[in-house]
């Protein structure tokens, strides 16, 4: 079902590898779709149910083109819980869909990797999973918010987000696979998917004199034109940075033995920040474009600013700059895959107990996969967020007597939170990289690895694995 597009295409496309390839094209048709849906499917002409049957319909086609039969899992893992919600009761039917919906996307992520494809970033049809797992178990919770619980007892946002009926399976599908967000997001409250569904997200606009007929005040939806050029321009920005820098500056080469040897410290740090700065681009690239296609679609409508221009940040995944100039960790954690963290308060941080700090970082990285660099580097998130609270509770208030001191401090914990981010990633691949490869990899591949390479017999202390340590670098976000 996956077409190898990039043999026909220019040389721009030699670059990228063919599932890379067939994800841009399905994203830049999606695009194409969305302005359609706007226009020819706006809800002034046609029904909810004719736009949800589409959006749904679009969104499996493309779901099978890019991952052919797996994307049935997607359909498994949406069908089981909506029994859930179905049967069960309002009571306990959270924890039961969010049991079920984060241990499907667990197994299908340790047979991927551990079983039929270790090592290979290919057609990873777990990253949809992924956000149709924050889907599932956030509704599940805005459901048993919503009916099951006391409205004295909720919180603002939760009284904002609580959902007061059952969804249809129809609505269920379109929210969880519908072709705006099935292939890279991003997640959103099932209220505003809703309200945009059935029209009723816009505003009314502060009218000039030439937006009246017969005295009344006529409703103008808000365009997302100009919103949409500019995300796509910075799509074009961060593509173009990713293809060309990246190349000559691979995160892998800074573990090497021989690199370490014959460069200073300093310039290993600074080799290894410029190759993360390399490396982030594409991330920006793939959440910006699947804001655009939503925000050409009419999704992610968010009021307007006070000249009076409309948002369009509501389900926006990333602030760039805010990333690249982050003086903390909790900034940078604010700033980059935004949906992802407000999923992660929203479901674990609010609602936990007993250390909730901890109990978010287990989550996100039971969510991100099973390799274990990512239980390593959340660990290590853990103490760097507690850390950075200490120093900023304790030093920080001796650096606020002036504006020149103010900016001192303000330097200093950017280059100390941009070192410690680059760094944390690096040093624990290089670590764990062969140590994984030994234990981790299924039989049949580690015995035709050590059959291919007699030395390593030979050689318990040969430097890591960079390939399968570049595979887990790729897959972090």
């Amino acid at each position: 079902m996956s077409v190898r597009i990039y043999k026909k295409t220019n040389w721009f496309f030699l670059f990228l590898s063919p599932t890379q390839v067939n994800f841009v094209v399905c994203q830049l048709f999606a695009l194409l779709t969305a302005l359609w849906f706007r226009l020819y499917l706006h809800p002034s002409k046609t029904s909810t149910f004719v736009r949800h049957v589409v959006a749904t319909l679009l969104g499996f086609y493309l779901a099978l083109f890019c991952f052919g039969w797996y994307a049935l899992h997607f359909l498994v893992q949406s069908g089981l819980t909506y029994s859930i919600m179905i049967f069960a009761g309002v009571e306990h039917m959270h924890k039961y869909c969010f049991v079920v919906a984060l241990g499907y996307l667990t197994f299908c992520q340790i047979t991927r990797v551990y079983v039929f494809d270790y090592g290979m970033y290919s057609a990873d049809f777990t990253g949809p999973m992924m956000v149709i797992t924050q889907k599932i178990t956030s509704l599940a919770f805005e459901i048993h918010d919503g009916m099951a619980r006391k409205e004295e007892l909720l919180t603002s946002s939760q009284k904002c987000l609580a959902v007061r009926r059952m969804p249809s399976l129809l609505e269920y599908l379109s929210y969880n696979c519908n072709f705006m967000g099935i292939l890279a997001g991003p997640t959103c409250s099932y209220n505003d998917y809703i309200a945009f569904i059935e029209g009723t997200a816009y505003r009314l606009k502060h009218l000039e004199s030439n937006g009246k007929e017969n005295g009344k005040c006529k409703q103008l939806d808000p365009s997302p034109k100009v919103d949409v050029i500019h995300k796509l321009c910075t799509c074009a920005v961060s593509l173009l940075v990713y293809l060309s820098v990246f190349r000559t500056c691979p995160v892998e080469r800074s573990i090497e033995d021989g690199f370490i040897a014959t460069t200073p410290f300093h310039l290993q740090v600074a080799y290894l920040y410029l190759s993360m700065l390399a490396t982030r681009p594409k991330y920006y690239f793939v959440w910006t474009l699947a804001d655009a296609i939503n925000n050409a679609a009419g999704f992610g409508f968010n009021g307007y600013n006070k000249d009076g221009t409309p948002r369009w940040d509501l389900i926006s995944n990333l602030r760039i700059l805010d990333i690249e100039f982050a003086t903390s960790f909790k900034m940078f954690l604010d700033n980059w895959n935004i949906q992802t963290a407000l999923w992660l308060k929203r479901v674990c941080y609010e609602r936990c107990p007993y250390n909730p700090t901890a109990a978010t970082f287990l989550l996100s990285a039971i969510w991100h996969g099973v390799y274990p660099g990512y239980y390593l580097t959340f660990f290590t998130g853990i103490l760097m967020t507690m850390a950075a609270r200490a120093i900023r509770h304790n030093v920080r208030p001796h650096f606020l007597g002036s504006a020149a001191l103010e900016l001192l401090y303000d330097v200093v914990t950017w280059a100390g939170t941009q070192i410690a981010i680059c760094s944390c990633p690096g040093l624990i691949g290089g670590l764990i990289a062969r140590l994984q490869t030994l234990v981790f990899m299924p039989r049949h591949l580690r015995a035709k690895e050590v059959s291919s390479d007699p030395a390593a017999l030979q050689a318990p202390s040969s430097p890591p694995d960079t390939e399968s340590n570049c595979s887990q670098k790729r897959k972090a976000s």
